[in-house]
């Protein structure tokens, strides 16, 4: 799991930001005055899915076992998260280093 933080100066400006990603089928986790938290599921390649639900049937059975893995994996920790914030600082008081919107955007349509 990915952490993006992208900034921006005012509530509006989070909003505005929150809705483009809304149309790349980004979804709001949390949402508070000064963030929002947005995340994007994965569920991993098509293509891989079936080259394993093929092989498991009519070949080797554990890689059925190995699809639910890779799916796992792709839905549970590949997803990317999206904060976007106002707050220049960390609760611990270090700087926060923020990305751009084409690095999220890069990630959220990232196939592997």
């Amino acid at each position: 799991m990915k952490l993006f933080i992208l900034k921006a100066d005012n509530s509006n400006e989070i909003t505005s930001i929150s809705n483009e990603l809304s149309e790349i089928k980004f979804k709001v986790i949390q949402n508070e005055d000064n963030f929002i938290l947005m995340k994007k599921r994965r569920y991993g390649n098509y293509y891989v899915h079936i080259l394993f639900l093929f092989i498991g049937l009519f070949i080797f059975y554990p890689a059925l076992i190995a699809n639910v893995v890779y799916f796992t994996y792709t839905y549970l920790w590949n997803s990317p998260h999206v904060l976007i914030t106002t707050e220049s600082k960390s609760t611990s008081g270090e700087l926060l280093e923020y990305n751009t919107m084409d690095e999220v955007i890069k990630q959220a349509n990232k196939l592997f």
